[in-house]
């Protein structure tokens, strides 16, 4: 799992501890990848916080104020909230098509980065046709949203889960034609 770079050269020179080598090279390894998440998290954090303080302002009320000084972990607090609410499932539906539709659809998106090269030495799977792997797999998404809007047994969630589909599928195409050209460029 060590990869021999500079890096993890001169991070394994300062530990004493044979078995803290391994450890020191994994928590770099994803180093490079939890900081552009991180601070992404942050940065939404802090826009959703000045649309609410800005929106506020333009409408002549008070902002978001009690979670924190000026309101500033009222997302973290809006956060905790949604993960206590209890799950709803309807009651005349397929509980297991509409519990497993948003799963699907948020596993593609998340699988599909597997092959996508986050520095030098940290690719999960190296592939050939790496970019028409990540398009097949992210394609995958509109049939979890297909599956949430048959499985509500709700004809206007069905219809929802249907127009949430077709939307997706419509971007592929024009995505799928950018991206073979790009590939096409890069061969020559």
């Amino acid at each position: 799992m060590i990869s021999h770079t500079p890096e993890v050269q001169d991070i394994n020179s300062f530990s004493r501890f044979e078995f803290l080598k391994e450890t020191y090279g994994i928590i770099w390894a994803f180093i490079p990848i939890f900081t552009p998440v991180l601070g992404i998290t942050i940065g939404v954090l802090v826009i959703v916080w000045l649309e609410r303080e800005i929106s506020a302002g333009i409408q002549q009320r008070i902002g978001p104020e009690y979670a924190g000084p000026l309101g500033v972990l009222q997302a973290l607090a809006d956060g905790a909230k949604l993960l206590f609410k209890e799950n709803l499932f309807p009651s005349r539906g397929e509980t297991r098509l509409f519990s497993i539709g948003p799963s699907i659809a948020v596993i593609s998106i998340l699988v599909s980065y597997s092959v996508v090269p986050f520095g030098s030495h940290l690719v999960l799977v190296d592939l050939n046709i790496g970019v028409f792997l990540w398009i097949a797999i992210s394609s995958i998404a509109p049939i979890g949203l297909l599956m949430s809007g048959y499985g509500s047994n709700n004809k206007y969630s069905f219809l929802g889960g249907l127009r949430a589909a077709a939307q997706s599928i419509s971007y592929e195409i024009p995505l799928t034609l950018c991206v073979l050209s790009i590939s096409l460029r890069a061969i020559r």
